[in-house]
């Protein structure tokens, strides 16, 4: 794959979100030619890539047509056409991860079934075809409820408490999964490239925004002990091999209150519980998945500090024209490193950048994140 780099290599992004666009900050360092496409005119990534084009992800002949001259394909959502891919792989264009990998993702369920097939460790569940199978869930109160497909950053999970919930359920084909007694959610991130070499982070621990079910606050690397460490990088490397992907992998679980780990969703691309390895790892997530899918070698892993991630989220009541107040306050406090994303509008809870905040000292380095996450707020 080496002779293709200097500008030779066409890779296409599929999405031109924040994800792509911190992915071709790092592929610039390769020199490769990217292209991208996004159904959104003013995506992050319009004024970094080669080539952007506007088009629907979801269509196949917009998908095939974008595709058929590239040399290689990517995504930075799941959201895709399948399909599309499936053809451009039969016809020679390189597509990792793979379109059997985005297809299982895609649907949740099929996710369940494969961690239950592989003995890959996870919180019961059953499937339902709409609300009405919420009556006969042999799952016991509270638990639950997923759809099946197109959920993502929080959106399409409910909790059902009790029957009284049922009439606002989800009426389209779900799981209903145990609600787990959970001490806290953990992440773990996996490369494999083409020769099976594979490749952890060091575990990372999460924050959720309780409103809108989004990582808000992140630390790594964690301080659980190294068996429960361990343990966490073992399911991810197991779940990789298993799937035999190609690229990064972000593999989200909960360490239960028991000390058992359960796995609760996966990603095959960069991710949110990644972002800090940009500033506090020896590779970032975004180098190592362009290792992986240009089958080098896999980069360094280790941590060079403790590094905390904040994400900057629109403050609830603003609408409009992003403006960003108390970054240069935060920006006077030493190993604070801004990301924004380049979105014009804010709006409530809408992901606009984030911030990581490294220390050698972990509680500095917690404490100094604690401040950014009070200093710096994204109005209009």
């Amino acid at each position: 794959m080496a002779k293709d780099f200097y500008g030779d290599l066409r890779l296409g992004i599929l999405g031109g979100g924040q994800l792509g666009r911190m992915l071709i900050q790092e592929a610039i360092n390769f020199n490769v030619n990217i292209h991208v496409l996004d159904p959104d005119p003013n995506a992050p990534c319009k004024k970094l890539c080669n080539q952007f084009e506007v088009g629907s992800l979801s269509d196949f002949d917009t998908v095939y047509n974008f595709g058929k001259d590239l040399d290689m394909i990517t995504i930075e959502i799941e959201k895709v056409n399948v399909d599309a891919l499936e053809k451009l792989e039969d016809e020679g264009v390189l597509v990792y991860p793979q379109s059997r990998v985005i297809r299982l993702i895609q649907d949740k369920g099929l996710q369940k079934q494969f961690f239950k097939q592989n003995d890959i460790p996870t919180s019961a569940f059953q499937f339902i075809s709409n609300r009405d199978g919420l009556a006969n869930c042999q799952i016991a109160l509270p638990y639950i409820q997923k759809l099946r497909k197109d959920g993502y950053d929080g959106k399409g999970v409910k909790k059902i408490s009790s029957s009284a919930d049922y009439a606002d359920a989800f009426d389209a084909p779900s799981i209903v999964e145990e609600m787990v007694d959970f001490e806290k959610e953990i992440a773990v991130i996996v490369a494999r490239n083409d020769r099976g070499d594979m490749a952890t982070f060091p575990m990372v621990e999460m924050e959720f925004n309780p409103q809108a079910n989004l990582v808000e606050f992140l630390i790594s690397p964690s301080t659980y002990s190294f068996d429960i460490q361990s343990k966490a990088e073992s399911i991810a490397l197991k779940i990789a091999n298993d799937l035999q992907i190609v690229g990064v992998l972000a593999v989200e679980m909960f360490l239960t209150k028991d000390g058992d780990i359960l796995v609760n969703e996966l990603a095959p691309r960069p991710h949110n519980s990644g972002h800090q390895t940009i500033e506090g790892n020896f590779t970032s997530q975004f180098g190592q998945h362009l290792r992986a899918i240009f089958n080098l070698p896999l980069g360094n892993t280790e941590s060079r500090a403790n590094a905390i991630m904040v994400n900057l989220l629109g403050e609830e009541g603003y609408e409009g024209l992003a403006e960003y107040d108390g970054i240069e306050e935060a920006l006077s406090i030493e190993g604070v490193y801004v990301h924004l994303y380049g979105k014009k509008y804010t709006k409530p809870f809408r992901k606009m950048g984030h911030v990581c905040i490294i220390n050698q000292d972990r509680a500095l380095a917690i404490e100094n994140a604690r401040k950014v996450q009070e200093l710096i707020k994204v109005i209009a």
